[in-house]
């Protein structure tokens, strides 16, 4: 397994780096978060890696952070995304906007990546939510994270009480969207988490 990779930048195209190490040139395939923050060419470089050995090819993906690998391989394990959609999706999101998406739920963000559709989004919702639960936020993603809870602490008790049904039934794996449809119509009928959790249950069960 090759773990990190440090050299000199020799040549970078659209996501692909070609690094000297002691004159040997290893071809790395990077996400665009990473291709915007490479030094120039002939500096030195490192980044973390993560090897594929396929039957047919053996490939070398480069990451600026072990954050972004960590993602990467994650991400990797869900059913349908192989290496090139994950990197697509680091292409198209830094990896703590990414982790929000997936633990508030936002199937609407997700579609935005190029080549992500609705099932490929909501399949990410559920198998990613659990993995992503101890991700290490920056400093600043962190803050963010912050000012989101102080604005749901000052929510109104019913708006509070909906967001977390909302959020209990995703995370039992029903869709964002079919969540969100079973608890806005009981809204007006109970004031608890608990009781909308448990009626938007029943009803669905019902209608299966």
């Amino acid at each position: 397994m090759i773990g990190s990779i440090f050299g000199i930048l020799i040549e970078k195209t659209l996501n692909t780096l070609l690094i000297d190490v002691n004159g040997l040139g290893y071809e790395v395939e990077v996400p665009m978060t990473t291709l915007y923050l490479l030094p120039a060419i002939g500096e030195k470089i490192k980044l973390y890696t993560h090897f594929v050995v396929r039957e047919d090819a053996q490939q070398l993906y480069g990451f600026i952070s072990q954050r972004d690998r960590r993602l990467f391989r994650e991400l990797i394990k869900v059913n349908g995304i192989g290496s090139k959609s994950a990197l697509s999706i680091l292409s198209g999101m830094e990896a703590d906007t990414f982790a929000q998406c997936i633990i508030s739920g936002d199937c609407m963000m997700l579609v935005k990546i190029p080549g992500i559709g609705k099932k490929t989004a909501e399949r990410l919702l559920i198998e990613m939510r659990d993995r992503l639960a101890n991700w290490e936020w920056s400093s600043a993603a962190a803050g963010q994270l912050t000012g989101q809870t102080i604005k749901l602490a000052n929510l109104d008790p019913s708006k509070q009480a909906e967001h977390d049904a909302i959020s209990a039934l995703v995370s039992l794996g029903y869709k964002p969207l079919e969540a969100s449809k079973a608890i806005s119509k009981l809204v007006d009928n109970y004031t608890t988490s608990d009781q909308l959790i448990r009626a938007a249950l029943q009803g669905m069960m019902k209608s299966a």
